[in-house]
């Protein structure tokens, strides 16, 4: 027998294929297929983002190496975006582009926390995060949030989960799987544990340009005086521009931190795919009334979805922002694994279970709506009104 890495050997298969499998398995007999399983935005990228992107790619530019840290041209409209976002003094020399937000947070931990050491993480979580840190041999405690709360985390929890061996607490907000949205308020509070014990925060923004309100910034911490020295702000090009499969992400940081992590991206890629970097820098101010209109489509989705639940017998909806809502189904001794499985072989509706986001999550299954429009959405309800789990 071949023998494996045992950190990466007892990882379980990627869950999204399992779940498509269920899909296929669906025989037609309730309508079309609902897939509500991936963050996917259900919409195609602009027109001009698929040319700018064909231009690049046919370039003899994108065809050779990069800078380690990304296209300077991308970095510096990346850093004015965000500085004009957050109100602060951020610039591209700030900013080092990866490919994907997966690989974000990768080269982030690598650079924060090694083998032994401890990084938080609250439950329910992003399962990407929690076996990155596993096959790093990173060790994962786990601050509780619960439905009463809204799943928000709490400060006090955060603190008495704090120990000696702890490096940094990682957050996503707005959450993935929840949808929660951690006000400003509590993250600056966050931050401010973190910076008095000395650990980083590392959160994750991939969904913040589906924010409901946007009338202030997401969170002031790149305003507050040092944040350099505690704060890594993750994100994701793959939802606001529709190009996943480009694999485009960045990380703000401080300008040392930069220069930690280069050492590592050097070792990961070399350099981030260069023909979405050079389309990304048109797009960026170009596209900015596009990107709008797409976010409060979202925000059209998310209204549909909650009057899908609205009142569905058995089933309640606990939380919901930007791309998820995140629903306690009506078989609380039941895996939802099982009622996942069952609701797409028997409904047609594929979504993904809580047990793949953490422990006592059995009781959830998480709804992506953003990959379907509102009257898709709208099929979902008598989907779960009749749907029953044979036997029971």
């Amino acid at each position: 027998m071949p023998k494996f890495n045992p950190l990466v050997a007892r990882l379980s298969p990627p869950p999204v294929p399992s779940v498509a499998a269920w899909a296929k398995s669906y025989d037609g007999s309730h309508g079309p297929l609902l897939d509500l399983s991936q963050a996917v935005p259900g919409y195609p990228p602009h027109p001009d983002m698929l040319a700018w992107l064909g231009e690049a790619a046919a370039s003899k530019q994108a065809a050779g190496y990069g800078p380690i840290e990304g296209e300077i041209p991308l970095r510096t409209a990346y850093g004015n975006h965000v500085a004009e976002l957050y109100g602060a003094p951020l610039t591209g020399r700030n900013v080092q582009i990866t490919a994907g937000c997966n690989q974000a947070f990768v080269a982030t931990v690598i650079a924060l926390a090694g083998a032994g050491d401890t990084i938080l993480m609250t439950n329910p979580y992003y399962f990407n995060h929690e076996t990155t840190l596993s096959m790093l041999g990173i060790n994962v405690d786990i601050v509780p949030c619960d439905a009463a709360s809204g799943f928000i985390p709490d400060v006090d929890s955060i603190e008495a989960s704090l120990h000696a061996g702890v490096k940094a607490l990682a957050l996503v907000s707005p959450n993935n799987p929840t949808g929660a949205v951690y006000p400003a308020a509590l993250l600056a509070d966050i931050f401010d544990l973190c910076r008095r014990n000395d650990i980083w925060l590392i959160l994750d923004e991939t969904y913040r340009d589906f924010l409901a309100d946007t009338a202030e910034p997401p969170h002031g911490i790149f305003s507050i005086e040092g944040w350099q020295n505690h704060f890594v702000s993750l994100y994701s090009f793959s939802k606001s521009y529709c190009i996943p499969g480009h694999r485009i992400g960045a990380i703000t940081c401080g300008m040392q931190t930069v220069h930690q992590i280069a050492k590592i991206m050097d070792n990961l890629q070399i350099c981030p795919p260069r023909a979405g970097q050079i389309a990304l820098v048109k797009a960026i101010p170009a596209l900015a009334d596009w990107r709008e209109e797409n976010r409060l489509e979202i925000g059209r989705r998310s209204t549909a979805m909650q009057a899908v639940m609205a009142g569905l017998d058995g089933w309640k909806l606990e939380s919901i922002g930007a791309y998820f809502a995140y629903v306690r189904h009506p078989y609380p001794d039941i895996s939802a694994e099982f009622v996942a499985g069952k609701l797409a072989t028997l409904a047609g509706v594929v979504c993904l279970p809580g047990d793949y986001f953490g422990e006592i999550q059995e009781g959830f299954l998480r709804f992506a709506f953003a990959n379907a429009d509102v009257e898709t959405i709208g099929l979902l309800r008598q989907r779960l009104e009749n749907f029953k789990l044979p036997g029971i």
